[in-house]
């Protein structure tokens, strides 16, 4: 299982990269895993106005359908296009090719509630 230190976390298992104020939303590598192969994405248009916990995206498996939230308000300025048709880079790079969408942030304090590394870790023990 791959957690990289390079990203935070969230409790619904999404990782965000934070570049200035747009961070890259994908889902972790525990989540993945747990949906199986991933046969489509569902994405959310450019432009979208999002508010944190909002659900935004779908992710359908052989296992399920799984709801993605957003997790940070803002606008969506950025869609991983290359997922259709090549869904499966969810699975094969969750932190790279896989990931889903990007949002410009409205209101950076938001992420003072994410996860570091260490603390992902010890959440994702407990999930066991």
């Amino acid at each position: 299982m791959q957690f990289p230190a390079d990203v935070i976390y969230t409790k619904e298992h999404e990782w965000l990269r934070v570049d200035g104020d747009t961070v890259t939303v994908g889902v972790t590598d525990f989540a993945q895993d747990a949906l199986g192969d991933v046969v489509y994405v569902d994405l959310p248009g450019v432009g979208d106005a999002v508010a944190a916990g909002d659900t935004i995206a779908e992710i359908e498996s052989v296992k399920a359908v799984s709801d993605v939230f957003s997790p940070v308000t803002g606008e969506i300025v950025a869609v991983n296009e290359d997922l259709d048709g090549s869904e499966e880079s969810v699975n094969e790079a969750p932190y790279g090719a896989g990931w889903l969408f990007r949002i410009k942030l409205s209101d950076a304090s938001e992420l003072e509630g994410m996860m570091d590394v260490a603390a992902y870790q010890a959440f994702v023990a407990e999930q066991d």
